[in-house]
């Protein structure tokens, strides 16, 4: 690994370092919670995104993935069954899956030539993961919440739909407006400069 290659190096890791910083900070500002667990808020998940459209899947899934455990140190909730089972589908759906997902955004929107689509569809996409993950933890590991009487899949999807989805419109609103605005944080400015040493 040559000087150069150690520098791009160093500057993604700082990038993914201080997005995995703004991301926790976000975590903080609520709109509203559940009472439950899960919430709106202010863009938490956006950093992540970010990573993944300036320097690809595979750093937007490590970054994804340290989240996930900083998270899951700062906003523990044991699952009801106390099993191996209930603790291992939780670290998985809950934290693992739901928050490393986000990093794919990148991959998402490589189908797409016009980049605002791009970029829409990339960030729903991983938001509709990261919901099916709590969909899936819901009725799977956390059932014994759900009312007497009702169904456990129709609870976890009301329940989990009901902050996912205003999360998801704020992100992929939020994701549109920062490119129209600040294109270089999507790495627009770099591409253009390999593009130009490529000439």
């Amino acid at each position: 690994m040559n000087e150069t290659q150690t520098r791009s190096r160093t500057r993604v890791l700082t990038e993914c370092a201080m997005m995995v910083a703004v991301s926790v900070v976000l975590m903080q500002i609520k709109l509203f919670s559940m009472p439950y667990g899960g919430s709106v808020t202010l863009c938490s998940m956006l950093p992540v995104i970010l990573i993944s459209y300036r320097n690809g899947t595979k750093w937007g899934l490590m970054t994804g993935l340290v989240l996930a455990v900083l998270q899951m140190i700062t906003g523990w909730y044991a699952p009801p069954a106390g099993t191996f089972l209930a603790y291992f589908g939780m670290i998985l759906l809950d934290y693992v899956l739901a928050f490393t997902m986000l990093g794919t955004a990148s991959f998402w929107a490589k189908p797409f030539k016009n980049k605002y689509a791009g970029i829409a569809a990339g960030t729903a996409v991983v938001c509709v993961l990261r919901f099916c993950c709590s969909f899936l933890s819901g009725f799977l590991i956390w059932s014994s919440d759900a009312p007497i009487g009702e169904s456990a899949v129709w609870y976890s999807l009301v329940y989990n739909g009901g902050y996912m989805l205003p999360e998801m419109v704020i992100t992929v609103s939020a994701a549109l407006l920062l490119y129209k605005f600040a294109p270089v944080l999507f790495g627009e400015a770099k591409a253009a400069k390999t593009a130009q040493a490529d000439v």
